[in-house]
Protein backbone atom coordinates (compact mmCIF):
# COMPACT_ATOMS: atom_id res chain seq x y z
CA UNK A 1 0.00 0.00 0.00
CA UNK A 2 1.35 3.30 -0.90
CA UNK A 3 2.02 5.71 1.95
CA UNK A 4 0.13 8.06 0.52
CA UNK A 5 -3.39 8.72 1.70
CA UNK A 6 -2.60 5.47 4.37
CA UNK A 7 -3.49 7.52 7.74
CA UNK A 8 -6.10 8.92 9.44
CA UNK A 9 -6.24 11.91 10.14
CA UNK A 10 -4.34 12.70 6.86
CA UNK A 11 -0.90 14.92 7.53
CA UNK A 12 -1.52 17.80 5.11
CA UNK A 13 2.23 16.64 3.45
CA UNK A 14 0.33 13.25 2.58
CA UNK A 15 -2.86 14.83 1.36
CA UNK A 16 -2.80 14.14 -2.25
CA UNK A 17 -5.29 17.02 -3.97
CA UNK A 18 -6.56 18.33 -7.08
CA UNK A 19 -3.53 20.92 -6.30
CA UNK A 20 -1.22 18.33 -6.50
CA UNK A 21 -2.30 15.08 -8.05
CA UNK A 22 -0.35 15.41 -11.03
CA UNK A 23 3.27 15.78 -9.49
CA UNK A 24 5.77 13.79 -7.84
CA UNK A 25 5.26 11.62 -5.56
CA UNK A 26 1.57 12.38 -5.29
CA UNK A 27 0.69 10.87 -8.87
CA UNK A 28 1.50 7.47 -7.81
CA UNK A 29 -2.08 7.63 -5.91
CA UNK A 30 -3.37 9.81 -7.59
CA UNK A 31 -3.04 8.70 -10.62
CA UNK A 32 -5.09 5.46 -9.35
CA UNK A 33 -8.16 7.44 -7.70
CA UNK A 34 -8.43 10.42 -10.26
CA UNK A 35 -12.42 9.59 -9.72
CA UNK A 36 -11.89 10.91 -5.63
CA UNK A 37 -9.99 14.29 -6.78
CA UNK A 38 -12.53 14.82 -10.28
CA UNK A 39 -15.93 14.89 -10.98
CA UNK A 40 -16.43 11.74 -13.55
CA UNK A 41 -18.50 9.73 -15.86
CA UNK A 42 -19.27 5.89 -15.46
CA UNK A 43 -18.19 4.38 -19.08
CA UNK A 44 -20.39 0.88 -18.25
CA UNK A 45 -19.22 -2.57 -18.94
CA UNK A 46 -21.63 -5.54 -19.95
CA UNK A 47 -20.72 -7.76 -16.06
CA UNK A 48 -22.52 -10.86 -17.72
CA UNK A 49 -20.38 -10.83 -21.06
CA UNK A 50 -16.91 -10.57 -20.28
CA UNK A 51 -13.64 -11.25 -23.20
CA UNK A 52 -11.70 -13.59 -21.12
CA UNK A 53 -7.75 -13.56 -22.04
CA UNK A 54 -6.26 -16.93 -21.25
CA UNK A 55 -4.23 -16.46 -18.30
CA UNK A 56 -0.30 -15.65 -18.36
CA UNK A 57 1.57 -18.99 -18.57
CA UNK A 58 4.72 -17.85 -17.17
CA UNK A 59 7.38 -14.86 -16.30
CA UNK A 60 7.52 -14.41 -20.23
CA UNK A 61 10.92 -11.46 -19.46
CA UNK A 62 12.25 -12.89 -16.31
CA UNK A 63 15.62 -13.29 -18.98
CA UNK A 64 14.58 -11.02 -20.87
CA UNK A 65 17.58 -7.71 -21.89
CA UNK A 66 17.09 -4.77 -23.03
CA UNK A 67 19.76 -3.12 -24.66
CA UNK A 68 20.59 0.57 -23.71
CA UNK A 69 23.78 2.51 -24.77
CA UNK A 70 24.10 4.71 -21.00
CA UNK A 71 23.61 1.67 -19.00
CA UNK A 72 24.15 -1.81 -20.94
CA UNK A 73 21.90 -4.41 -20.55
CA UNK A 74 18.76 -3.91 -18.45
CA UNK A 75 16.80 -6.49 -17.14
CA UNK A 76 13.16 -6.01 -17.17
CA UNK A 77 12.34 -5.77 -13.48
CA UNK A 78 14.78 -3.15 -13.72
CA UNK A 79 13.25 -1.53 -16.71
CA UNK A 80 10.36 -1.83 -14.88
CA UNK A 81 11.15 0.37 -11.89
CA UNK A 82 13.47 2.60 -13.99
CA UNK A 83 10.05 3.38 -16.30
CA UNK A 84 8.30 4.38 -13.61
CA UNK A 85 5.87 1.34 -14.31
CA UNK A 86 2.50 1.06 -12.18
CA UNK A 87 1.22 -1.56 -14.73
CA UNK A 88 2.70 -3.43 -17.25
CA UNK A 89 0.79 -6.04 -19.41
CA UNK A 90 2.20 -8.14 -22.45
CA UNK A 91 -0.17 -10.42 -24.78
CA UNK A 92 1.04 -12.65 -27.70
CA UNK A 93 -1.58 -14.30 -29.94
CA UNK A 94 -4.10 -13.76 -27.39
CA UNK A 95 -2.46 -14.92 -24.57
CA UNK A 96 -1.58 -12.68 -21.66
CA UNK A 97 2.07 -13.62 -21.46
CA UNK A 98 3.24 -11.06 -18.92
CA UNK A 99 0.94 -9.23 -15.94
CA UNK A 100 3.24 -6.71 -13.40
CA UNK A 101 1.43 -4.39 -11.23
CA UNK A 102 3.47 -1.69 -8.69
CA UNK A 103 2.86 0.96 -6.24
CA UNK A 104 -0.23 -0.86 -4.79
CA UNK A 105 -2.03 -1.15 -8.15
CA UNK A 106 -3.75 -4.27 -9.26
CA UNK A 107 -5.54 -6.14 -11.84
CA UNK A 108 -8.70 -4.54 -10.94
CA UNK A 109 -7.48 -1.12 -10.30
CA UNK A 110 -8.35 2.16 -12.84
CA UNK A 111 -5.36 3.98 -13.89
CA UNK A 112 -5.39 7.30 -16.04
CA UNK A 113 -4.66 7.07 -19.45
CA UNK A 114 -4.08 10.74 -20.17
CA UNK A 115 -3.60 10.78 -24.05
CA UNK A 116 -4.16 7.34 -24.40
CA UNK A 117 -7.60 8.85 -24.09
CA UNK A 118 -7.14 10.40 -27.28
CA UNK A 119 -6.82 7.40 -28.91
CA UNK A 120 -9.80 5.38 -27.65
CA UNK A 121 -11.36 8.85 -29.08
CA UNK A 122 -9.95 8.33 -32.56
CA UNK A 123 -11.76 4.57 -32.72
CA UNK A 124 -15.08 6.02 -31.39
CA UNK A 125 -14.80 8.55 -34.58
CA UNK A 126 -14.35 5.75 -36.38
CA UNK A 127 -17.57 3.89 -35.85
CA UNK A 128 -19.85 6.82 -35.65
CA UNK A 129 -17.93 7.35 -39.33
CA UNK A 130 -19.13 4.02 -40.59
CA UNK A 131 -22.64 4.64 -39.36
CA UNK A 132 -22.65 7.91 -41.48
CA UNK A 133 -23.12 9.99 -38.39
CA UNK A 134 -19.81 12.09 -38.43
CA UNK A 135 -18.51 13.43 -41.70
CA UNK A 136 -14.61 13.60 -41.40
CA UNK A 137 -14.10 16.06 -44.11
CA UNK A 138 -17.34 18.48 -42.85
CA UNK A 139 -16.10 22.03 -40.85
CA UNK A 140 -15.92 21.54 -37.22
CA UNK A 141 -18.67 24.79 -37.33
CA UNK A 142 -21.08 22.46 -38.98
CA UNK A 143 -21.42 20.58 -35.85
CA UNK A 144 -20.33 23.46 -33.32
CA UNK A 145 -21.41 26.91 -34.80
CA UNK A 146 -20.41 28.21 -31.58
CA UNK A 147 -17.24 28.21 -32.42
CA UNK A 148 -17.54 30.41 -35.65
CA UNK A 149 -14.74 33.17 -35.43
CA UNK A 150 -12.54 31.28 -33.57
CA UNK A 151 -9.32 29.76 -34.33
CA UNK A 152 -11.33 26.51 -34.77
CA UNK A 153 -13.03 28.15 -37.94
CA UNK A 154 -12.30 25.94 -41.23
CA UNK A 155 -11.00 23.42 -39.39
CA UNK A 156 -12.29 20.09 -40.83
CA UNK A 157 -12.96 16.72 -38.42
CA UNK A 158 -10.20 15.30 -40.21
CA UNK A 159 -7.96 18.23 -39.01
CA UNK A 160 -8.65 17.90 -35.94
CA UNK A 161 -8.40 14.24 -36.10
CA UNK A 162 -4.58 14.12 -37.51
CA UNK A 163 -3.55 17.24 -35.15
CA UNK A 164 -3.48 19.04 -38.42
CA UNK A 165 -5.14 22.42 -37.19
CA UNK A 166 -3.37 25.80 -37.24
CA UNK A 167 -4.38 26.39 -33.26
CA UNK A 168 -1.79 28.42 -31.57
CA UNK A 169 -1.78 26.80 -28.50
CA UNK A 170 1.41 26.17 -26.40
CA UNK A 171 1.25 22.46 -24.87
CA UNK A 172 3.76 23.64 -21.88
CA UNK A 173 2.87 20.90 -19.15
CA UNK A 174 4.96 22.56 -16.91
CA UNK A 175 3.70 26.00 -17.48
CA UNK A 176 2.40 28.12 -14.30
CA UNK A 177 0.79 30.85 -16.50
CA UNK A 178 -0.93 31.09 -20.00
CA UNK A 179 -3.89 29.05 -21.98
CA UNK A 180 -2.74 25.81 -20.50
CA UNK A 181 -3.54 26.80 -17.23
CA UNK A 182 -6.89 27.74 -17.76
CA UNK A 183 -7.97 25.01 -20.16
CA UNK A 184 -7.06 22.93 -16.86
CA UNK A 185 -9.18 25.06 -14.71
CA UNK A 186 -12.44 24.93 -17.28
CA UNK A 187 -11.91 20.67 -17.07
CA UNK A 188 -11.84 21.07 -13.56
CA UNK A 189 -8.13 19.83 -13.45
CA UNK A 190 -6.51 22.64 -11.58
CA UNK A 191 -8.08 24.39 -8.80
CA UNK A 192 -9.75 28.27 -9.05
CA UNK A 193 -7.55 31.19 -7.35
CA UNK A 194 -10.21 32.93 -4.18
CA UNK A 195 -12.61 35.35 -6.16
CA UNK A 196 -12.15 33.47 -9.70
CA UNK A 197 -15.17 32.52 -11.49
CA UNK A 198 -15.56 29.57 -12.20
CA UNK A 199 -15.35 28.36 -16.19
CA UNK A 200 -16.00 25.25 -18.05
CA UNK A 201 -14.64 23.29 -21.01
CA UNK A 202 -17.33 24.50 -23.80
CA UNK A 203 -17.28 28.19 -22.79
CA UNK A 204 -13.40 27.69 -22.83
CA UNK A 205 -12.72 26.45 -26.27
CA UNK A 206 -14.57 29.79 -28.50
CA UNK A 207 -12.10 32.04 -26.44
CA UNK A 208 -8.87 30.49 -28.52
CA UNK A 209 -8.55 32.62 -31.20
CA UNK A 210 -5.15 32.65 -32.05
CA UNK A 211 -3.84 30.36 -35.09
CA UNK A 212 0.02 29.66 -35.33
CA UNK A 213 -0.84 28.50 -38.89
CA UNK A 214 -3.25 27.47 -41.78
CA UNK A 215 -5.73 24.38 -41.24
CA UNK A 216 -4.48 21.00 -42.98
CA UNK A 217 -0.24 22.31 -42.60
CA UNK A 218 2.10 19.95 -40.44
CA UNK A 219 1.58 17.65 -37.06
CA UNK A 220 0.83 20.73 -34.67
CA UNK A 221 -0.06 18.84 -31.29
CA UNK A 222 -3.16 20.56 -29.27
CA UNK A 223 -4.95 19.03 -26.67
CA UNK A 224 -8.43 21.10 -26.85
CA UNK A 225 -8.73 19.69 -30.18
CA UNK A 226 -9.41 16.62 -29.13
CA UNK A 227 -12.03 17.97 -26.68
CA UNK A 228 -13.69 19.65 -29.40
CA UNK A 229 -14.24 16.22 -31.18
CA UNK A 230 -15.80 15.09 -28.28
CA UNK A 231 -18.30 18.23 -28.34
CA UNK A 232 -18.72 17.09 -32.00
CA UNK A 233 -18.99 14.02 -31.39
CA UNK A 234 -22.54 14.60 -29.06
CA UNK A 235 -23.74 16.97 -31.06
CA UNK A 236 -23.20 14.16 -34.13
CA UNK A 237 -24.99 12.04 -32.16
CA UNK A 238 -27.23 13.37 -29.50
CA UNK A 239 -25.62 10.88 -26.83
CA UNK A 240 -23.32 11.85 -23.66
CA UNK A 241 -19.97 11.00 -24.78
CA UNK A 242 -19.63 8.31 -21.54
CA UNK A 243 -22.59 6.47 -23.07
CA UNK A 244 -21.79 6.21 -26.23
CA UNK A 245 -18.11 4.88 -25.79
CA UNK A 246 -19.73 2.34 -23.42
CA UNK A 247 -22.43 1.36 -26.17
CA UNK A 248 -19.98 1.21 -29.14
CA UNK A 249 -17.08 0.00 -27.84
CA UNK A 250 -16.66 -1.09 -23.70
CA UNK A 251 -19.97 -3.55 -23.67
CA UNK A 252 -19.28 -5.01 -26.89
CA UNK A 253 -15.57 -5.27 -26.46
CA UNK A 254 -16.53 -6.84 -23.30
CA UNK A 255 -14.40 -5.26 -20.66
CA UNK A 256 -14.16 -6.28 -17.41
CA UNK A 257 -14.98 -3.32 -15.64
CA UNK A 258 -16.42 0.54 -15.83
CA UNK A 259 -14.23 2.81 -17.33
CA UNK A 260 -14.66 6.73 -16.32
CA UNK A 261 -13.38 9.92 -17.17
CA UNK A 262 -13.29 13.70 -16.22
CA UNK A 263 -16.16 15.63 -16.77
CA UNK A 264 -16.08 19.40 -16.37
CA UNK A 265 -18.41 20.98 -13.81
CA UNK A 266 -21.19 20.62 -16.57
CA UNK A 267 -20.31 17.41 -17.27
CA UNK A 268 -18.19 17.68 -20.55
CA UNK A 269 -16.03 14.71 -20.99
CA UNK A 270 -12.06 15.63 -21.15
CA UNK A 271 -11.61 13.57 -24.13
CA UNK A 272 -7.63 14.72 -24.57
CA UNK A 273 -6.83 13.01 -20.95
CA UNK A 274 -9.37 12.19 -18.70
CA UNK A 275 -10.41 7.99 -19.21
CA UNK A 276 -9.30 5.92 -16.36
CA UNK A 277 -9.64 2.08 -16.85
CA UNK A 278 -7.96 -1.11 -15.88
CA UNK A 279 -4.92 -2.29 -17.71
CA UNK A 280 -6.00 -5.45 -19.02
CA UNK A 281 -8.80 -3.80 -19.96
CA UNK A 282 -6.59 -1.21 -22.16
CA UNK A 283 -4.73 -4.36 -23.11
CA UNK A 284 -8.25 -5.54 -24.46
CA UNK A 285 -8.37 -2.58 -26.98
CA UNK A 286 -5.07 -3.27 -28.22
CA UNK A 287 -6.38 -6.99 -28.55
CA UNK A 288 -9.54 -6.18 -30.58
CA UNK A 289 -7.49 -4.17 -32.85
CA UNK A 290 -5.13 -7.07 -33.44
CA UNK A 291 -8.51 -9.00 -34.05
CA UNK A 292 -9.36 -6.39 -36.99
CA UNK A 293 -11.85 -4.79 -34.77
CA UNK A 294 -13.78 -7.88 -34.27
CA UNK A 295 -14.81 -9.81 -31.10
CA UNK A 296 -15.59 -13.65 -32.53
CA UNK A 297 -18.16 -12.47 -34.90
CA UNK A 298 -18.65 -9.09 -33.82
CA UNK A 299 -17.75 -6.40 -36.16
CA UNK A 300 -17.34 -3.58 -33.49
CA UNK A 301 -14.48 -1.40 -35.14
CA UNK A 302 -14.72 -0.91 -38.43
CA UNK A 303 -11.88 -2.51 -40.27
CA UNK A 304 -11.87 -0.15 -43.12
CA UNK A 305 -10.72 2.58 -40.77
CA UNK A 306 -7.95 0.56 -38.89
CA UNK A 307 -6.61 0.37 -42.24
CA UNK A 308 -7.08 4.06 -42.79
CA UNK A 309 -4.89 4.67 -39.54
CA UNK A 310 -1.82 2.02 -41.04
CA UNK A 311 -1.67 3.52 -44.00
CA UNK A 312 -2.90 7.23 -44.60
CA UNK A 313 -0.80 9.18 -42.59
CA UNK A 314 1.35 11.58 -43.54
CA UNK A 315 5.21 11.61 -42.88
CA UNK A 316 5.98 14.85 -43.77
CA UNK A 317 3.90 16.83 -41.49
CA UNK A 318 5.04 14.47 -38.81
CA UNK A 319 8.47 14.99 -39.75
CA UNK A 320 7.35 18.89 -39.46
CA UNK A 321 6.24 18.71 -36.34
CA UNK A 322 7.32 19.26 -32.53
CA UNK A 323 7.35 15.35 -31.47
CA UNK A 324 9.46 13.93 -33.95
CA UNK A 325 12.86 14.53 -31.98
CA UNK A 326 11.52 11.96 -29.41
CA UNK A 327 10.79 9.32 -32.04
CA UNK A 328 14.04 9.87 -33.95
CA UNK A 329 15.03 7.70 -36.41
CA UNK A 330 11.56 6.06 -36.91
CA UNK A 331 9.77 6.76 -40.18
CA UNK A 332 6.52 7.71 -38.30
CA UNK A 333 3.37 9.30 -39.03
CA UNK A 334 -0.15 10.18 -36.79
CA UNK A 335 -3.72 9.40 -37.83
CA UNK A 336 -7.03 9.75 -36.03
CA UNK A 337 -4.94 10.06 -32.35
CA UNK A 338 -2.78 7.40 -33.30
CA UNK A 339 0.74 7.36 -33.80
CA UNK A 340 2.00 4.76 -36.17
CA UNK A 341 5.69 3.30 -37.21
CA UNK A 342 5.41 2.67 -40.19
CA UNK A 343 7.02 -0.51 -42.21
CA UNK A 344 5.57 -3.57 -43.31
CA UNK A 345 5.26 -4.76 -39.97
CA UNK A 346 3.47 -1.24 -38.69
CA UNK A 347 3.10 -0.49 -34.56
CA UNK A 348 0.08 1.30 -33.67
CA UNK A 349 0.46 3.22 -30.09
CA UNK A 350 -1.44 5.78 -27.98
CA UNK A 351 1.10 7.81 -25.68
CA UNK A 352 -0.06 9.84 -22.68
CA UNK A 353 2.19 11.99 -20.49
CA UNK A 354 4.14 10.46 -17.28
CA UNK A 355 4.33 7.02 -19.55
CA UNK A 356 1.28 5.84 -20.68
CA UNK A 357 1.50 3.59 -23.63
CA UNK A 358 -0.78 1.15 -25.59
CA UNK A 359 1.15 -0.38 -28.15
CA UNK A 360 0.00 -2.80 -30.95
CA UNK A 361 1.52 -4.39 -33.63
CA UNK A 362 -1.09 -6.49 -35.72
CA UNK A 363 1.07 -8.64 -37.90
CA UNK A 364 2.95 -10.32 -34.80
CA UNK A 365 -0.03 -10.03 -32.86
CA UNK A 366 1.70 -8.08 -29.91
CA UNK A 367 -0.54 -5.95 -27.51
CA UNK A 368 1.82 -3.86 -24.55
CA UNK A 369 -0.52 -1.73 -22.20
CA UNK A 370 1.79 0.22 -19.59
CA UNK A 371 1.10 2.43 -17.12
CA UNK A 372 3.24 4.93 -15.18
CA UNK A 373 3.77 7.41 -12.87
CA UNK A 374 6.69 8.99 -13.96
CA UNK A 375 7.86 12.35 -12.46
CA UNK A 376 8.28 14.12 -15.61
CA UNK A 377 5.23 14.71 -18.00
CA UNK A 378 7.65 14.59 -20.84
CA UNK A 379 10.74 12.51 -20.17
CA UNK A 380 12.73 11.84 -23.65
CA UNK A 381 14.78 9.09 -21.64
CA UNK A 382 11.84 7.27 -20.71
CA UNK A 383 10.04 7.13 -24.00
CA UNK A 384 13.55 6.16 -25.60
CA UNK A 385 14.08 3.11 -23.00
CA UNK A 386 10.49 2.15 -23.29
CA UNK A 387 10.73 2.07 -26.94
CA UNK A 388 14.15 -0.13 -27.32
CA UNK A 389 11.98 -2.48 -24.92
CA UNK A 390 8.85 -2.61 -27.25
CA UNK A 391 11.64 -3.23 -29.86
CA UNK A 392 13.10 -6.07 -27.80
CA UNK A 393 9.86 -7.60 -27.17
CA UNK A 394 8.74 -7.20 -30.82
CA UNK A 395 11.96 -8.83 -32.33
CA UNK A 396 11.84 -11.95 -29.55
CA UNK A 397 8.34 -12.55 -30.33
CA UNK A 398 8.15 -11.71 -34.12
CA UNK A 399 7.19 -14.74 -36.35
Amino acid sequence: MSALMGSFPLPVEEQVTLENWRQPPFNRWGFQHVREIIPSADIATEPDDLWRLPPFVSDALDDFFIEDETVGLIRFDKFFELTHSDAFILVHQGRVLLERYANGMWRGTPHILMSVSKSMLGLLVGILVSRGQLDVEADATSYVPELKGSAFDGTTVRHLLDMRSGLDFEEDYLAEAGSIIQYRKATNWNPLEPGETPSDLRAFLPTLTDRSGSHGGSFNYASPCSDLLGWIIERASSHRYADLFSELIWRPMGAAQNAYITVDRLGAPRCAGGMCMTAMDLARVGQLIVEGGRRGNKQILPEEWLEDIVLAGDPRAWDAGPFAIYWSGRDMHYRSKWYVERGEKPLLSGYGIHGQHLFVDPKNAIVIAKFSSGPLPVDSRQISLTMKAVDSIRARLMV
